[in-house]
């Protein structure tokens, strides 16, 4: 086989791998939402508190570590699922609070997920049939994540609305860019454990639920 033939079939198997990679991620990915709804649910039927949601959250959070320390072995399928079943008891007891809090509490929360599923399918669309690679956003969405985060804990004792708001908008909109950088990654070649893949992508859309429905609370609830 001479080298253009040899460079093509190289191509060739990147390009299965790559597709291989981004199935087995949207499976797995499908497959933690489910789990995490379940989850969900549970701790909304037994009235989990707020606090201890917040516990569920760390130990989500605390699981990720382990997930990445497990992803090329066959544990790390087990432990993202108890990653993703600890992330949707954790964001339980908040769905519960804008369901009793607000009269159109319900409406909130299915808009929120009306919302985070729009952006996903067209983020992850967009990529897929343009092709884009949008690996050199990586660094600049690092730093607003960053800034982000630095923001979040400074209002903790500033306690103002606005920013508030403005901090949720701007982690909404930075995680829509993780959908492509991470969408991209994948069609790419950048990414390939799907189980990793699967963590960043659902990590996106985590926050983007929980920040939609912070913003929709805040700008359409009605107590």
């Amino acid at each position: 086989m001479n080298e253009v033939g040899l460079n093509i079939s190289r191509g060739q198997d990147s390009l299965l791998a790559a597709n291989k990679v981004l199935k087995n991620t949207y499976l797995l990915l499908s497959m933690t939402l489910f789990v995490s709804a379940a989850s969900a649910v549970v701790t909304m039927m037994l009235q989990v508190s707020q606090g201890m949601g917040l516990v569920l959250f760390i130990g989500g959070f605390v699981s990720t570590f382990v997930v990445r320390s497990t992803a090329r072995s066959g544990k790390g399928l087990f432990w993202v699922f108890v990653f993703a079943a600890l992330m949707g008891g954790a964001i339980g007891p908040t769905i519960a609070m804008y369901v009793q809090v607000y009269a159109n509490g319900s409406a909130i929360v299915a808009q929120a997920l009306g919302g985070t599923a729009l952006i996903f399918l067209s983020l992850s669309g967009y990529v897929l049939v343009s092709g884009k690679n949008f690996s050199y956003m990586g660094g600049f969405l690092l730093t607003g994540l960053i800034v982000a985060v630095v923001a979040m804990i400074a209002n903790i004792f500033l306690q103002i609305p606005a920013l508030s708001l403005a901090i949720s908008a701007a982690v909404v909109m930075i995680m829509s860019g993780f959908i492509l950088y991470d969408t991209s990654r994948i069609i790419n070649g950048g990414e390939k454990n799907y189980i990793m893949a699967t963590v960043s992508l659902y990590l996106s859309l985590f926050n983007i639920f929980i920040h939609l429905l912070h913003l929709l609370g805040a700008l359409t609830g009605r107590e």
